[in-house]
């Protein structure tokens, strides 16, 4: 079992934030579960609880700039920290409406940056500290069925890059976390096709608490995403601009 340390989870509630969690509780870490909405945390805690662990559970809204100072005063003293939550806006609705698309880019890359930018300082000042950041596949590459989501996506990837950077020589490691297609309540509209594309969320988590114990620097999850990418960054624009994507 790998030493016990704590671990706090910002938008605890989602699919793949719980599914981690459940993996880092049987490893016998403490847990700090963040999210907005007090019931569902609440419930969620109850079941890590019964399975043993030690959870402490924070209700916030990630969105209010103006309480991070103190979020991140909750949290700042913890071993690893990882951020799950965020949006998957409706792009059409957001090409109609600018409100749409900022709410997007706030909830997926601003409020996100807001906090890495705390918590980077507290870490870095006190030499060591892991953060992991969930971003997507949907960063790398404008495509025009989601790319309000990628821009989000793809910046926090960019920030991502410069703070693991930045922090290289202080102790302190970033995580980039880039998922493919998962089958969650927040992608339960989508079209789940083609099937082998799709996975559940413990895989994923499977590979997010390896990535993170081994102070990986990107991971593309499942693996296979990495080469998808590859391809797809490589495409000729021309080319690129005919697909349907």
């Amino acid at each position: 079992m790998a030493d016990q340390q704590q671990m706090a989870l910002l938008g605890a509630t989602s699919a793949l934030a719980q599914a981690v969690a459940r993996r880092l509780a049987d490893e016998g870490h403490s847990l700090t579960l963040v999210a907005r909405n007090e019931e569902k945390l609440g419930q969620f805690a109850d079941d890590l609880r019964v399975r043993g662990a030690s959870v402490t559970c924070i209700t916030a809204d990630f969105d209010a700039l103006d309480t991070h100072d103190s979020l991140v005063e909750q949290i700042a003293d913890c071993d690893e920290v990882f951020c799950f939550y965020g949006t998957l806006p409706d792009q059409s609705a957001c090409e109609q409406n600018w409100t749409d698309a900022h709410n997007a880019l706030q909830t997926n890359f601003i409020s996100v940056v807001s906090l890495l930018n705390r918590l980077a300082n507290r870490f870095e000042q006190r030499g060591h500290g892991n953060l992991v950041v969930v971003s997507s596949v949907a960063g790398d590459r404008g495509r025009k069925s989601n790319y309000i989501y990628g821009t989000a996506k793809g910046a926090l990837s960019i920030y991502c890059a410069g703070l693991r950077n930045r922090l290289a020589s202080s102790g302190v490691h970033v995580l980039t976390v880039k998922p493919g297609f998962i089958d969650t309540p927040m992608t339960a509209h989508l079209e789940k096709k083609p099937a082998p594309l799709w996975v559940g969320p413990d895989r994923v988590a499977k590979d997010i608490v390896k990535a993170a114990a081994a102070r990986k620097n990107v991971l593309y999850t499942p693996w296979f995403w990495q080469l998808i990418l590859l391809i797809i960054q490589h495409i000729p624009e021309p080319i690129f601009k005919k697909l349907s994507l």
